[in-house]
């Protein structure tokens, strides 16, 4: 298989302190009100912050968590209406463990079964786990939610929640995830990120290690210091929508602590992404062996930062970059009520029917990221000659945007022209008008399910690069962006106005399929022509992809989200 990227950054050693635990977990809802409701008035757990999602500011960011959402109570969900189920399975976290006071058992197993929260009462499995009580029951989206009975570690409890202080939930006390190798799992926690091996159990599925983080208060007790893996070899990959772990989100205490985790993850091979900005705490996110994709979290500044503690989660909040567009993001987003306040936040009314999933146009197209009918912007990606749809749609893992779904169609016999992009067209047609026409197919499928080409970006990687570029150049349509990863202009004839449509170009000086005069006589057309061009040139980078790429192609295709 074709490796499309290869990290360049050797730092050196740094000495950096043990993770501390979980700060939060992200996960994807369908309903955003019926959410609400359960994780305020079911589990009691207070509304901290109503964002947005800042890779696609048409979905709300919920947090619910402790009075003050300190790191380790934080569950966070990204509700897109109409979402189709997710499907549980290897390569994912899928439940998500509280701690919850010993003596508060009875009282839990009512509530939960109890007719008068949900109208027919939540279905509630009961279990041991090294040695601890567990009621487990599945949220109204089918995430798994589990209560772990022990004397964990006090939380700031809040006064409005409508469960009583003595039984009021403690904050996290571990995450679950399915993996065929348990070892992966190890070899990042532990080599990597200073925890620690509890030990094996064996359960139903399989089994189960527990694995435990550096914070505690010195007498043992702690918030989310544990992550559990179940090792299930053989069995198939999760298959992502609502109710699905989208990650679970590790705690460090500053920057500089997460700084140096970046540096050892990227030395290590681990691909993290660079910093994010996520206002209330700054991310790194990377995935271990098994696909599990994991975040690491700065405490600060926290979710105080930008309003007072006695309105946490009153009003919409948006980062600055995002203020401006306020009211047509807030038009945009659905209509809830806050539980705590009695306040309405959006204005657009639920109950929009999911649009169907893509027919396609004849050849195979693979699929990842959000599913089709639940997203506003979309990427095409095209592989290179020799390789396949699954390698180029790898890149989706390292670009780690929620906002997007991806489409990679397969050429015919793993090329799409036969020749080099050098050979006179005409040597490589009927084929070239062929790929041309799978692209157009694509993009009339898109606009069909309701993305405009102007909401889509096109990449690719060496001849699907040369293709996407082509593709832009030649059409009347006006996409959101193009990316080619070490490609160039087949032709160089064309004099149509691009009206600064965002080009990303990347290339080694000496690759020896892309002749360096010739991506920089494409670059200097593309400019000419009014692009807004963006051509980089990687001196040792091969025939292939680094994270100075991957960072330019998450930067265009953020821009693109952005419109709203």
């Amino acid at each position: 298989m074709l490796s499309y990227y290869r990290a360049m950054t050797v730092p050196s050693p740094v000495q950096i302190s043990p993770v501390q635990g979980l700060h939060h977990v992200t996960v994807m809802a369908s309903d955003p009100q019926r959410n609400i409701d359960f994780y305020t008035q079911v589990l009691g757990q207070r509304m901290v912050k109503v964002t947005v999602n800042f890779d696609d500011p048409g979905t709300y960011h919920l947090y619910y968590g402790d009075r003050t959402g300190q790191p380790g109570t934080i569950m966070t969900h990204f509700p897109w209406p109409g979402a189709a189920r997710g499907v549980r399975g290897n390569g994912e976290v899928v439940a998500t463990a509280y701690s919850a006071p010993i003596a508060s058992y009875d009282f839990w197993l009512g509530r939960l079964t109890g007719p008068g929260l949900t109208g027919a009462g939540l279905q509630v499995s009961r279990g041991q786990r090294f040695g601890q009580e567990v009621l487990s029951v599945a949220d109204p989206d089918g995430t798994w939610v589990e209560l772990v009975f022990e004397d964990g570690a006090p939380v700031q409890d809040w006064p409005a929640s409508p469960v009583p202080l003595e039984h009021a939930l403690r904050g996290f006390h571990s995450v679950t995830g399915w993996v065929g190798d348990t070892g992966a799992v190890r070899d990042l926690l532990v080599g990597q990120l200073g925890f620690s091996e509890v030990g094996t159990e064996e359960g139903a599925g399989g089994p189960r290690t527990r694995f435990r983080g550096g914070g505690d208060d010195g007498s043992g007790a702690g918030v989310g210091l544990f992550v559990d893996v179940v090792e299930r070899p053989g069995q198939p990959r999760g298959s992502f929508g609502a109710g699905s772990v989208h990650h679970a989100a590790l705690r460090t205490r500053d920057d500089a602590q997460q700084t140096a985790y970046l540096e050892q993850l990227t030395a290590a091979s681990y691909r993290p992404t660079p910093v994010q900005d996520r206002q209330y705490f700054h991310s790194i996110y990377f995935r271990e062996g098994n696909g599990i994709l994991f975040e690491i979290a700065t405490d600060a500044p926290g979710f105080p930062d930008d309003e007072p503690v006695d309105g946490l989660g009153k009003h919409l909040r948006l980062p600055a970059w995002y203020e401006a567009r306020r009211p047509a993001i807030e038009a945009h987003l659905p209509r809830i009520v806050s539980p705590e306040y009695g306040v309405t936040l959006g204005t657009r009314e639920l109950g929009a029917t999911p649009r169907d999933e893509l027919p396609g146009p004849g050849i195979q197209v693979l699929t990842a990221g959000r599913p089709l009918g639940e997203a506003r912007v979309a990427a095409i990606l095209l592989h290179g000659r020799g390789a396949t749809a699954q390698d180029i749609l790898s890149l989706e893992g390292g670009l780690n945007l929620s906002a997007f779904t991806y489409l990679a169609p397969q050429a015919a016999g793993n090329s799409w022209y036969p020749h080099s992009f050098l050979a006179p067209v005409a040597e490589n047609q009927p084929h070239l008008d062929a790929a041309l026409a799978t692209v157009e197919d694509l993009l009339t499928e898109l606009e069909a399910q309701g993305i405009p080409a102007q909401k889509v970006v096109l990449g690719g990687f060496s001849q699907g690069a040369c293709l996407a570029l082509e593709y832009a150049s030649r059409s009347a349509v006006k996409l959101g962006g193009v990316v080619a990863l070490s490609g160039a202009l087949i032709t160089l004839d064309r004099d149509a106005d691009l009206d600064g449509l965002p080009i990303f170009m990347g290339v080694a000086p000496d690759d020896a399929h892309i002749p360096l005069d010739r991506f920089e006589a494409s670059a200097d057309l593309l400019r000419s022509r009014g692009a807004a061009l963006d051509a980089r040139v990687f001196p040792g980078l091969g025939h292939a992809v680094n994270a100075e790429e991957l960072d330019a192609m998450r930067a265009l295709m953020q821009g693109v989200a952005a419109q709203v």
